[in-house]
């Protein structure tokens, strides 16, 4: 209910001013120590996913913190777990502004930020003055300046930086708004990127004596062929879980709305179906080999029942929260709890 008091302000602002300024009012929030006083937390629904015992199937989607400055904050949503980034090696300020947009009649977002972060380092130090104790990811990506012939290096580096601090690392290689990072899905060059991935996730694994899951998250943009080779090589390399999907570059729907044509990538209820539908076809191909987190149009608990029944594990959410604000969470978790217990 408390959004909804604030949405008129938030929506009468600049997209990106009002992410600013939502971010600011968790910092102010986390400072004092309202945040558990504000959010009602949803019912205890464990899963284990990846090794890992999620409280609830509900997780915030990368985007939201980039830089993981109010993780604490955002814990009193009643998340089952959060991922921050994603974050790149060096600091980037992204495209050019404007590059968010609003599609109210439609509840969908346009953005074409551009990985803008303050670098991995920064991101590490917000990390450890967090309190938070739940289940984290860390989304990594490549600089926008780094060619995609050394788009590795620049993954292997993230991932050696984070992996200490993170629960589960998620590899960003399905934005459209970097620079052919969406030539990474291919198949030569998934297969290099994997290998390389797999075999330095064993090597920190022995030196942090700890496992660290690695998801890859992936584009709704994919034909029938592409998501059966991608799914082969998930096998292949022993991913531990992907998320699927990432935002659009259709337009469908949209196009005769208001910034419907911007370019970017487009989030919210417009790619709801692609995105469960791709989850479908993922779960057959995939065939429990490993899970799947379930993103892409969740504004509603039916949404997150409907990815849950696709075939996903566990499900994030984003855009979501432009529109329906903490009281999605909760709706979702409940919603895939009554839903279980109807089984």
């Amino acid at each position: 209910m408390m959004f909804q008091l604030f949405r008129p302000a938030l929506f009468a602002l600049d997209p990106e001013t009002a992410h600013h300024a939502t971010i600011d009012g968790l910092k102010t929030a986390q400072c004092l120590g309202l945040t558990s006083l504000i959010f009602k937390r949803p019912a205890n629904d464990p899963r284990t996913v990846m090794g890992l015992t999620f409280p609830n199937p509900v997780g915030l989607a990368a985007g939201l913190d980039k830089n993981g400055e109010v993780i604490d904050g955002l814990a009193a949503f009643g998340f089952g777990f959060i991922e921050i980034g994603t974050v790149t090696p060096r600091a980037q300020l992204g495209n050019p502004k404007p590059r968010m947009f609003r599609i109210p009649d439609a509840q969908g977002v346009i953005n074409r930020m551009g990985f803008n972060n303050g670098g991995v380092d920064a991101l590490i130090e917000n990390v450890k003055r967090a309190k938070f104790k739940g289940i984290l990811g860390i989304n990594i990506g490549k600089n926008a300046d780094t060619p995609i012939e050394k788009a590795a290096e620049d993954y292997l580096i993230g991932l050696r930086k984070v992996y200490a601090h993170a629960s589960y690392v998620a590899v960003n290689i399905s934005s459209p708004n970097t620079k052919n990072l969406r030539q990474l899905q291919g198949g030569d060059e998934l297969d290099a990127l994997l290998e390389q991935l797999k075999a330095e996730q064993e090597r920190l694994t022995q030196l942090h004596g700890k496992y660290v899951p690695l998801a890859v998250k992936i584009a709704p943009d994919l034909d029938d062929g592409q998501i059966k080779q991608i799914a082969s090589l998930l096998i292949k390399h022993r991913i531990d879980g992907v998320i699927a999907t990432n935002t659009t570059l259709s337009r469908e729907g949209v196009e005769h709305l208001v910034h419907g044509n911007e370019a970017g990538g487009l989030s919210g209820a417009p790619v709801r179906d692609k995105s469960t539908a791709l989850i479908r076809q993922l779960a057959t191909e995939l065939n429990g080999a490993l899970p799947i987190i379930g993103v892409g149009g969740i504004l509603k608990g039916v949404d997150a029942v409907e990815k849950m029944q696709a075939g996903a594990a566990l499900v994030q959410v984003y855009s979501g929260l432009v529109y329906r604000g903490q009281e999605l969470v909760t709706e979702c978790a409940t919603a895939i709890l009554a839903a279980n217990s109807k089984v």
